[in-house]
């Protein structure tokens, strides 16, 4: 269901700081604190490549990473990083720790299936994505890579609401108090007119 988790070999850092952040730079590495699960912060750095290209390659915030410390290996979760502005390279990480209770709260992608059984689609309804992503609280080790939304059956003016999507165990909507709009079916101009034309032309004649 979730991504692939990967590992990371990193080095400890004496302190956390600024000029510690600093040092880490210049010796083409990434400065990273890794937070939680009741134990003090660990500053560490990163291979600067590595980080590099798994930020930029897609999954990043939702998939656990092992982090090896100096042989101690520490499971992760990407909470939060920064980027250079200019050159898009990573300046800082920081990482949540993670066990098999711990619930994070994640952006999960959404991905329409079954456009070509859509009858609104099929007379020319336009899918209108409200949402693109939706934000959950789900367990850490069970991060969903996309949920996904059947538009089988769905007619123009009809909105797809989050009570319609089969969400895998333990994946909890943050917008709890509402059944929140994720798409709709609008109807283009020439699909109203058209079926304007076919009202009037069912009406009883005069």
């Amino acid at each position: 269901m979730s991504h692939d988790t990967y590992e990371l070999k990193a080095d400890a850092r004496e302190k956390v700081g600024k000029g510690s952040a600093r040092e880490a730079r210049r010796n083409g590495q990434i400065p990273a604190v890794i937070y939680g699960d009741k134990q003090p912060p660990l500053a560490i750095a990163l291979n600067h490549k590595e980080l590099y290209y798994k930020i930029h390659g897609g999954g990043f915030m939702t998939t656990i990473a092992t982090i090896d410390v100096a042989g101690k290996k520490i499971q992760v979760l990407p909470k939060d990083y920064q980027l250079d502005p200019v050159t898009d390279n990573p300046l800082h990480i920081d990482f949540l720790r993670v066990s098999k209770d711990t619930v994070v709260t994640v952006q999960v992608p959404v991905h329409f299936i079954n456009e070509e059984k859509s009858p609104g689609i099929k007379r020319g309804g336009v899918l209108n994505i409200v949402r693109h992503e939706v934000e959950f609280t789900v367990p850490a080790n069970a991060i969903p890579e996309f949920i996904t939304v059947d538009l089988d059956g769905s007619e123009i003016g009809d909105s797809i609401h989050i009570s319609a999507v089969k969400l895998p165990a333990g994946v909890k909507p943050v917008i709890s108090d509402r059944d929140f709009t994720i798409a709709t079916i609008a109807g283009s101009s020439a699909a109203r007119s058209e079926a304007g034309e076919e009202a009037e032309e069912a009406a009883p004649k005069e």
